[in-house]
């Protein structure tokens, strides 16, 4: 006969898991998904997730408060160190959309934006095709196993109401992913930007030798079709650039990590 009895003292240590668990997977990269994902299947995502860490993460801390203020901290201390650590990752992918933008700036598709239905926002074409590339990498090489095993570590480093959240090196790595994050946005659209800012200085030589051509009007349909045939030879460097995220990304989880002990 399965015994399914608890204690409330049990009951509250799932909660303090879950609450973790569930504000990670709703902004970590992959899990927290398309917005059009409905809330149930994330929520039971996290449940599930919580109850296997539950059932191994023996024997249970008995975490010490004596009234609902301190608890509602505890709660809040514990959803505050699963978002951080989602974060970690998740501003990682931003960098594809931002060299996106300045590819599609470069070649005249600014304008022609869509609503990415994976963040609510305006996404040029070009960034939201590096986005969904970099996505669809992250799951044929099974990036997310290491996010939710990261996750499972995080038991260990950082136990429950373990968190000390320091401020000064939360800021300072920021600031350092800050500056690595516009070299890689640069260095993936470097071969579409020089190619166009050669093919600029060109039309600018043309348009003085003959002065009698319309260089704007075959300017803007040379650099559509000069940048999508150099997105075409570099479309294989795509696997390179995801793998500069993915580590950027684990330095990102691995530092906030470090933060909260």
């Amino acid at each position: 006969m399965v015994d399914l009895s608890f204690s409330l003292r049990d009951l509250e240590y799932f909660l303090f898991i879950m609450t973790r668990v569930t504000c990670f997977i709703f902004v970590v990269p992959f899990f927290s998904g398309n917005k059009n994902t409905p809330r149930r299947v994330k929520i039971a995502l996290g449940f599930f997730t919580s109850l296997l860490l539950y059932n191994v993460m023996l024997p249970h801390e008995n975490i010490a408060y004596s009234t609902v203020l301190q608890y509602t901290a505890i709660i809040i201390k514990e959803a505050a160190t699963g978002m951080l650590i989602g974060f970690g990752a998740n501003v990682c992918t931003m960098i594809m959309s931002f060299a996106g933008r300045i590819i599609d700036m470069e070649m005249g598709l600014s304008m022609a934006s869509q609503m990415d239905p994976t963040t609510q926002e305006n996404t040029t074409l070009t960034g939201l095709m590096l986005q969904y590339g970099m996505m669809m990498i992250l799951i044929c090489s099974g990036m997310y196993q290491y996010l939710l095993k990261a996750l499972v570590e995080t038991f260990t480093l950082i136990p429950i109401n373990g968190a000390i959240f320091h401020t000064d090196k939360i800021v300072s790595h920021m600031l350092l992913f800050l500056g690595q994050y516009l070299v890689i946005g640069f260095r993936i659209c470097l071969p579409v930007f020089a190619c166009l800012t050669l093919l600029n200085a060109i039309l600018g030589i043309l348009a003085k030798a003959s002065p009698q051509l319309n260089m704007f009007s075959v300017g803007i349909q040379l650099k559509i079709l000069a940048g999508f045939f150099v997105l075409l030879l570099t479309v294989g460097m795509l696997g390179d650039a995801s793998n500069i995220i993915f580590v950027e990304m684990k330095k990102m989880m691995v530092f906030f990590v470090g933060d909260l002990m």
